[in-house]
């Protein structure tokens, strides 16, 4: 009965809604948890208490914080652009969230396995630098406008870096495809080879999703909160909602393509019992703890440290490991065959 259901286009429509939302809903709630953990763990690490009245060990904090937010006025400044000023929020945290079409989260546990799903999320990626820009401008402030600039270019720096990063990992797979690249992990994770790269991918990471100590949009005592200072209410909680949803996107790139995704460390049991998605989702949240760690360690890089670092060391340090590898793999015959 139910299968003759879902064969119908009815069934087939009420299948992806059913598969969208069972994506949706635990990101959503990961967003929620991450702004708690986030404030648990830097307080952990500067002797502080952190959320502790709201729920039971303030576990009810990420729905109070949400609520007040919603009942707040959305102030939307008398010069502005008001169709662009609303959509900007929209588009950044939309954007966030539709990446999580390619993401395998286990073996065949994808709801698209397109085959070019690494285009796609780079794709995905690049278009956030939209709602930044579009958020500065339509809020016709100076200060927003310089903001939106700073943290637009920052962005595209970091992500030419990532861009060659990302091919390294696909010269060892010969596929654009995440699920396969996370196969070809399954005797060795990239992160012991590609090393260097793999580090220079987490620290873009940082730079892309404006992160400490990168986060040079919210310099406070320079340019009063970036592109996003006349924001407020839920459409100043969306900008937050698309950064957090971003680091838990990036943690899961990391893991699927250094981490070896769904695998275990080691194909024995008792790890192999542990089910794929268990261990996917253990792995982005040691990265997403990685995030809060440094932040709660580095200060503030100064503007032009940001850009040295990005164009006069990663770029020529990533350049240069995309020429080493694919030399490495002609070398040896390793070049695995193009599916």
């Amino acid at each position: 009965m139910i299968a003759d259901f879902l064969a119908t286009p009815a069934g087939q429509f009420v299948f992806i809604v059913a598969a969208i939302l069972a994506i949706m809903i635990p990101v959503l709630i990961g967003v929620a948890y991450l702004t708690y953990a986030e404030r648990k763990v830097l307080a952990a690490m500067q002797l502080r208490k952190g959320p502790n009245v709201v729920g039971p060990f303030g576990l009810l904090q990420p729905f109070a914080d949400a609520i007040k937010l919603m009942m707040k006025e959305t102030v939307i400044p008398s010069g502005s652009n008001r169709l662009l000023f609303l959509m900007a929020p929209m588009l950044t945290f939309g954007l966030a969230l539709i990446a999580w079409a390619v993401i395998p989260f286990g073996p065949g546990l994808v709801l698209a396995d397109i085959n070019v799903g690494v285009l796609y999320l780079f794709a995905i990626s690049s278009l956030g630098v939209y709602g930044i820009i579009i958020a500065g401008w339509a809020s016709n402030s100076k200060y927003a406008f310089l903001g939106a600039l700073r943290s637009a270019a920052q962005m595209v720096s970091y992500e030419v870096s990532i861009g060659f990063v990302i091919i390294t990992v696909l010269l060892c797979v010969g596929s654009l495809n995440l699920s396969r690249v996370v196969e070809a992990q399954r005797d060795l994770w990239f992160f012991i080879p590609l090393f260097p790269m793999f580090v220079v991918f987490f620290i873009s990471a940082l730079a892309e999703t404006n992160r400490a100590p990168f986060d040079l949009p919210e310099g406070e005592s320079e340019i009063v909160a970036g592109f996003f200072v006349e924001y407020s209410s839920m459409s100043f909680a969306l900008f937050f909602l698309g950064e957090y949803a971003n680091m838990i996107l990036m943690s899961a790139m990391t893991t699927i393509l250094f981490l070896g995704g769904w695998l275990p460390p080691f194909d024995v049991a008792p790890l192999n019992w542990i089910p794929g998605p268990i261990w996917f989702a253990l792995k982005i949240a040691l990265c997403l703890f990685v995030f809060l760690w440094v932040r709660a360690t580095f200060p503030r890089y100064r503007y032009d440290q940001l850009m040295r670092l990005g164009w006069k060391v990663f770029l020529p340090l990533s350049l240069l490991w995309v020429a080493l590898t694919s030399g490495a793999l002609m070398l040896f015959g390793w070049l695995p065959s193009p599916a």
